[in-house]
Formats: structure tokens, sequence, C-alpha cells
């Protein structure tokens, strides 16, 4: 298994980006709006509009944001998370919703881990969103987290897509971010954000209104798009798939495609979501 020392290691190395760090500044602005949001996301990707006596498994529960979505749409939810600071926000949305339920337990693990997963049992919906990409075997990781999947269950999850120079190009750019002192990191975000966000900016001010699509990014999964710029320079490990690959991985394995939400060919995550027909 990967241990906390092992995490503590990478991070120190540059190896490893500190996802729950981002996320505890993340959870000041999770609002009713941004569960409101998540919820629709989460239904549009389930295809379900409650998930009333279902089980599911949030594997990478960063923010705990989909889980608390998951157990107020019905769900009996069991989180993990292999970076302990979003173990850590996940508890800390939980303890706001109600410390004391019992059909949402947050633990830390590691989906690498073959006997943790087996100890967890399967789920009607197993789902990971952006997460395993950024364990350093994404492939194993997927093999592992189908496993989880019960007969008629769903899969849900999301893969970085696959830009062949340009993904190896985001490569160089986390490790960079990763490898540099605190406070020298905005020398690599500030370029980023210059490239993702001025056009959009200048573009909007045009229109009259320059904040229009920072203002309504909430609307993608009530996500911060500050937030996630920052998840997106610093995540490491990092891996791509492209769309086919996933299909034919998961096709093999008895999972019928249900719903497909893609990045149109830019970088960014492709989403999934599977129904498992037969073992």
């Amino acid at each position: 298994m990967q241990s906390g020392q092992e995490f503590v290691v990478q991070v120190s190395e540059g190896e490893r980006f500190e996802f729950g760090k981002n996320w505890s500044n993340f959870l000041r602005r999770i609002d009713e709006r941004a569960i409101a949001e998540s919820m629709n996301a989460v239904r549009s990707a389930l295809r379900a509009e409650n998930l009333g006596g279902l089980t599911v498994l949030d594997i990478g529960s960063g923010s705990g944001l989909s889980s608390l979505v998951f157990r107020r749409l019905g769900a009996s939810v069991t989180a993990f998370d292999f970076d302990p600071g979003s173990v850590a926000c996940t508890q800390e949305l939980k303890r706001r919703e109600g410390s004391t339920d019992v059909e949402w337990t947050v633990s830390r693990g590691s989906i690498l881990d073959d006997e943790f997963i087996k100890s967890l049992g399967q789920f009607d919906v197993v789902y990971s969103w952006g997460v395993l990409h950024h364990t350093g075997e994404m492939w194993r990781a997927i093999e592992s987290a189908q496993r989880a999947v019960r007969l008629g269950g769903r899969f849900c999850i999301a893969i970085y897509n696959d830009q062949g120079v340009w993904s190896r190009c985001w490569l160089a750019v986390k490790k960079a971010y990763n490898r540099l002192p605190r406070g020298l990191k905005w020398l690599v975000v500030a370029p980023v954000f210059a490239q993702q966000w001025l056009p959009r900016f200048a573009l909007d001010s045009l229109r009259g209104n320059p904040l229009k699509r920072w203002n309504a990014y909430g609307g993608n999964r009530g996500m911060s798009p500050w937030h996630d710029l920052v998840d997106w320079v610093g995540g490491l490990p990092f891996e791509v798939a492209k769309p086919e690959a996933i299909f034919q991985f998961l096709e093999d394995r008895g999972f019928r495609l249900i719903h497909l939400k893609t990045c149109a060919g830019k970088h960014g995550c492709n989403e999934f979501t599977f129904l498992k027909q037969k073992t």
C-alpha cells in the first residue's frame, strides 16, 4: 500500500501535488448554490434524479462536495482519499452536514491497495472524477476501481484527455510547479492564468461583462475557476488517455457506455459513465 510516509516524501521531492491544501481553501466558498450545481452535474452524469437506497463509492473524495451531493440524493456513501488533506476536507463537510451520519463514512486509503479495496465490497455506483490519472498507475487504478462495481451498477470516471505533445508539455509545467519553493510557484501559475483567462476576459469585456465566464464557472460542477486552475497546474502525478482507449478497456471488462461528455479535444477531462452488464 502507498503509505503516509510515501506521500510526504513524494510531496517533498516535487513528485506529488497536495490537492488537499487547495481544497481546504475551496471549502470556504462552498454554499447551497455550489451544492446545487454539483448535484445537477451528478444527476446528468449518472442519468438519475435520485440515488435513494443505493450505495456509492467515492474514490478520491477531494473537497468532499461530491460525497455530500450523493448523500443528499439519498445514497449511502463510502468516501476515501489518499491525500490526508483531502480526507480532512471531506470530514469537515460531513461535520457541517451532521457528523453522526452513519450512512457516510470517510477514510484514508489508496485505490492501488488491493486488500483495502476488496475490504470495501461492491457498490451500485463507483465514482471517481478526475482522480485515477493522479495515482501514478492510472490503468491499474481503473482496473481496481471497476472491480468495485456490482453487476448492474454504474461506473463514472473522468480522465484527462490525451493531447499528444501538448500533454507532455503540460507534464513539464506541472513538474516545474511542484519543484519550485512555495513562494515562487506563482512563476508557473501566472503565465497559465494569463494563457487561459486573459483572452476570455478580453472577449467578455467587448461584450460588456468582463467577468461573465469567470462568475459563471460555478455551473461546472459547482467548482471554482481559481482552485481548478491551481489543481490543473499542480496536478501530479499526471497521466492521460484517449477516449477510445477508455472505451475499449472497460468494454473488455463487461461495461457499456451510457454517458459521455468530452472536452472537445482540448486539455481537461473526458467524462464517462458505464453500466456493468457482465463480470
